[in-house]
């Protein structure tokens, strides 16, 4: 590159080739060929430098869109397994009574339809609107009504603005689930079921209590919290939600279990 730009001066342009030079020269000489090479190896520099950057910046990009992908599949793979384990504890409900030939199966069956429908074709989003999520576990609700008769009572409230508002579908149903699976099926007698949804500001305050299991065995495993439903909702948190977006809890007392959730949901 030196001696052609040398030689395209000397020819086309001026025999002065290196006017900025300590002398005049019509000849290449090692302090020219030095100073010239000095010179384009800045400018190769810098550009090198700048398709280093681009590059690193493109890779950037690249990792970033995979983890991406990754986490949203990983979050639908997580909400596809709510649903068939949530209808599999219904299914297995339905089945014992039509074992009994309860008159109580055909709402039963018409209640489930509805959730399906739901879950099939309202929940195909990252977020889903409150006010659906709420009237999707009134749903379910009535659906154990119709299952426990008198013996099940529920107490569930409501209070600020829900409108307007998103969560993550089928995120606060799993816990409810949770608290009849554990604090109704497993219990014999009379049982309270206690639900409060509170909207404050860009925050819902949602909590869920149930007796806990009369058997020891049963104790002792859902004092650990775990399960499918509830392992699965902690995953869906971690993934979905920013670590100061939400607060999971659980405590036991007074022989009462007590799911906590503190969450946005703008």
């Amino acid at each position: 590159m030196v001696v052609l730009k040398f030689n395209l001066t000397y020819l086309l342009i001026t025999h002065d080739v290196w006017p900025e030079g300590p002398q005049t020269i019509n000849t290449l000489t090692l302090n020219y060929t030095i100073d010239m090479m000095m010179g384009e190896l800045y400018v190769m520099t810098f550009v090198t430098a700048i398709k280093i950057t681009l590059d690193f910046l493109k890779e950037q990009r690249r990792v970033t869109d995979l983890e991406k992908s990754q986490l949203e599949t990983e979050l639908l793979f997580l909400k596809s397994q709510i649903s068939p384990h949530f209808f599999f504890n219904t299914l297995n409900n339905i089945y014992s009574l039509s074992v009994e030939k309860s008159n109580k199966t055909p709402k039963i069956v018409l209640k489930l339809s509805e959730l399906m429908r739901y879950m099939l074709y309202e929940t195909k989003g990252k977020k889903q609107t409150l006010e659906n999520e709420i009237m999707c576990i009134q749903n379910y609700l009535d659906l154990e009504r119709i299952r426990n008769g008198e013996r099940l009572e529920v107490d569930m409230s409501i209070s600020g603005d829900i409108h307007d508002k998103e969560i993550s579908p089928v995120l606060l149903l799993t816990f409810v689930e949770n608290a009849f699976k554990h604090g109704v099926n497993k219990n014999t007698g009379n049982v309270l079921i206690d639900i409060r949804f509170k909207v404050k500001g860009d925050f819902l305050y949602f909590s869920v209590s149930n007796p806990m299991p009369e058997f020891t065995v049963h104790k002792d495993n859902f004092n650990k919290a775990s399960g499918i439903g509830i392992e699965n909702v902690k995953k869906r948190l971690e993934l979905g939600y920013n670590k100061n977006d939400y607060k999971l809890s659980f405590k036991n007392k007074k022989n009462i279990f007590v799911v906590k959730l503190v969450i946005k949901v703008t």
